[in-house]
């Protein structure tokens, strides 16, 4: 009788035989390596995806928290991609634009100013950029009647975080009176000359209806440039009362002195050139050298001394006639009138006791 025949199973290349067992032994080998195989491939890909997921859902450790970015009308993909970079807003160039792509490409994206006031991942500020998020939150800033531009400014350096007071102020030289006082609101990335413009703007719509006023205002009085020089007598007049019956009454005064060729001797104006408060004032600052100085020159000075309101600038072209030629306002606010410098003196000494 025969014995079995063993089957037997060669590699001629190697000349190594498989037996039986030994092509258990390999078939486990094979299945354990493409095992091992598997497992260290899903966890390189699990590690790709892990760090896409910290390029995607992180933000930069630097992020400019705080800063506004510009993106211009018709940047590229890669121009904004290289901008966020420089500015540490992104990490990667490379992932942004992937993203930016995935969502619309450069149409995806909106030009605007985006002020970052929260870290972002690379996808959180694709989705700002091309949503047109720009997280601005408007601030009301409110302007009162009676301040220079450099009290404006102050105002604005308070509210505005990106305020420049020495551009604003620069801008705004040839500007003073016609900043109109108001309540305004401003985005945090609002630059001065757009203040400015939308300040000036204001004063165009609210003036407008005096405007043909002022022109037929007495030019014996207001002179060649009627509206500015009502300006400049409206901030006379705001420095001085608080009230529109005695704004009025003040205009007529104050009129009346410049058809007489009387100094006008408006104390309001040493604030404007000393940055004193009229209570200060002394003696030798009555002789300030400044064409602003009314007790040193007779008629208007150059130009306003501060931003008048409304209500002062009707009452420089409604001023309510009188004989009166002097006034003051005594401790508790309450003006006194006198036809003489005599009567003048006597007012003082009493209300005053000077």
């Amino acid at each position: 009788m025969s014995s079995p025949v063993e089957t037997r199973d060669s590699d001629p290349a190697s000349g190594f035989t498989l037996t039986p067992a030994n092509q258990i032994f390999y078939d486990r080998f094979r299945r354990r390596f493409f095992s091992w195989k598997l497992v260290f491939t899903l966890a390189i890909l699990l590690c790709a995806l892990m760090l896409l997921l910290v390029f995607a859902w992180s933000a930069p450790r630097n992020f400019p928290v705080g800063t506004t970015i510009t993106v211009r009308q018709g940047m590229t993909v890669s121009e904004i991609a290289l901008l966020l970079a420089n500015r540490d807003a992104i990490r990667s160039p490379f992932w942004f634009k992937a993203w930016s792509l995935a969502l619309g490409g450069e149409k995806g994206i909106k030009a605007g100013e985006y002020y970052l006031s929260t870290p972002l991942s690379v996808l959180g500020v694709v989705n700002r950029l091309t949503g047109g998020f720009q997280d601005l939150d408007p601030i009301r800033v409110t302007i009162p009647e009676g301040l220079s531009n450099a009290q404006v400014a102050v105002i604005f350096s308070r509210s505005l975080k990106k305020f420049d007071t020495q551009r604003f102020l620069a801008l705004a030289k040839a500007k003073e009176g016609y900043l109109f006082p108001d309540t305004y609101t401003f985005y945090p990335n609002t630059s001065e000359s757009e203040i400015i413009s939308s300040m000036e703007g204001n004063f165009q719509v609210r003036v407008s209806p005096l405007s043909e006023a002022s022109k037929n205002f007495v030019p014996a009085k207001a002179g060649d440039n009627p509206l500015h020089n009502v300006v400049t007598m409206a901030s006379l007049i705001e420095g001085e009362a608080r009230t529109s019956e005695t704004r009025k009454q003040i205009s007529g005064i104050l009129w009346h002195r410049l058809e007489l060729g009387m100094p006008l001797q408006v104390d309001a104006v040493f604030p404007y050139i000393l940055g004193k408060n009229t209570y200060e004032i002394t003696t030798d600052d009555l002789k300030a050298d400044s064409p602003y100085n009314t007790y040193m020159h007779t008629g208007l000075p150059p130009g306003p001394i501060n931003n008048p309101g409304i209500d002062a600038i009707t009452a420089a072209i409604t001023p309510t006639a009188s004989n009166y030629l002097y006034y003051l306002s005594d401790k508790d606010g309450v003006m006194h009138y006198a036809t003489t410098h005599s009567e003048h003196l006597v007012n003082r000494a009493k209300y005053l006791g000077k």
